[in-house]
């Protein structure tokens, strides 16, 4: 069954030979400090560079998932309060775990269908950063990138920290207009879940170094001394490094893959638009995501629609928190295949 979940979602399928030659390479029993980990992890960061255009001065790190990097960022980088800007569940959940942490923690939530007015955005002196949800998987949402390059010039004292769980490897990303940006890889780098990985400016870094945070098992402060030397603080999903270090050999450089990105989901837009029951749920183009998709309609609608995809072997991926059985939500992720994608879009318009 083809699975258009938006996470986890569907592998790339040479996944099958790049586990067998993991297990025939036995990188999945090498140490984390040994010389074969750290070309691994060297290997991959330079591979960042190269295919998804991330500077040369900044660095990668690996965690376990976007939801650790909430808590790293708001613990070590983060010295006063952090504000947020986002429209949807998974913004909010980074919110709600920063002010857990940091209950000055402030927000600024924004109706799905809206972009953010730069002009009449007011962030006071109390926050040093500005943490923005790009690509909102629970909503289909999405801020661009040339409004989070306005933020950091409307805001150049403060430092933008940018959610790309659901955009990362699928789109271009300007890594220059924020100093931190995160991700999963069982998104649009088309792998299993459990690894997270945490792009670092100088900037950042400096800021985390002045800030001198230690002791705690996710210091950055401790994490970046390790990276270093291209070791890890703790022992690693060293599988899943090595998957993505596959996975970025053979991806196109990512101007490449965001232009059929971007196609396929006109072609989506399209189709939705032409029928006579599916709607989306953002209807304001400027605010929808390039990578996810949601359609709304009634519950019963909703899962007749669901429940025939299954039929077609194919898996709609659910709605999201208030939105779940009013909606699905399609992923435009470049693991799913153009023949699989075409035959989606053969079943959507019976509607």
């Amino acid at each position: 069954m083809t699975t258009f979940s938006p996470g986890p979602s569907k592998v790339y399928d040479n996944l099958e030979g790049y586990l067998r030659d993991a297990f025939q390479s036995g990188i999945m029993s090498a140490s984390h400090r040994s010389a074969v980990f750290m070309n691994l992890y060297k290997e991959t960061e330079t591979l960042m560079k190269e295919k998804l255009h991330m500077p040369e001065d900044y660095k990668l790190l690996f965690t376990s998932s976007s939801t650790e990097n909430w808590e790293i960022i708001t613990q070590s980088i983060v010295e006063q309060a952090s504000f947020h800007v986002y429209s949807g569940s998974f913004g909010k959940k980074w919110y709600e775990y920063a002010k857990h942490i940091n209950p000055k923690t402030g927000q600024l939530k924004a109706d799905a269908n809206d972009i953010v007015n730069v002009e009449s955005l007011q962030i006071d002196q109390d926050f040093d950063i500005i943490g923005i949800t790009q690509n909102e998987t629970s909503n289909a949402t999405q801020v661009s990138i040339d409004t989070i390059r306005s933020i950091g010039e409307k805001f150049p004292e403060k430092m933008i920290a940018v959610d790309t769980t659901s955009s990362m490897g699928g789109i271009s990303l300007d890594f220059t207009v924020a100093d931190i940006w995160y991700a999963s890889v069982q998104k649009c780098f088309g792998l299993p879940a459990g690894l997270g990985v945490l792009i670092l400016s100088p900037k950042a870094i400096a800021k985390a170094k002045s800030k001198g945070e230690r002791g705690r098992y996710n210091s950055l402060n401790f994490m970046l001394e390790n990276a270093e030397i291209y070791q890890t603080h703790y022992t690693p999903n060293v599988l899943g490094i090595y998957l993505l270090n596959r996975v970025l050999k053979d991806l196109p450089e990512i101007q490449h893959v965001d232009s059929v990105i971007r196609e396929r989901m006109q072609k989506l837009e399209y189709t939705v638009a032409m029928t006579s029951k599916l709607r989306l749920l953002i209807s304001n183009e400027a605010a929808r995501s390039s990578t996810v998709l949601a359609i709304s309609g009634s519950e019963s609608f909703i899962t007749e629609i669901k429940q025939s995809a299954t039929k077609e072997n194919m898996q709609l991926g659910g709605g999201y928190g208030p939105l779940k059985a009013t909606s699905f939500r399609i992923a435009n992720f470049p693991a799913i295949t153009d023949v699989e994608f075409d035959k989606l879009i053969e079943f959507l318009k019976q509607y």
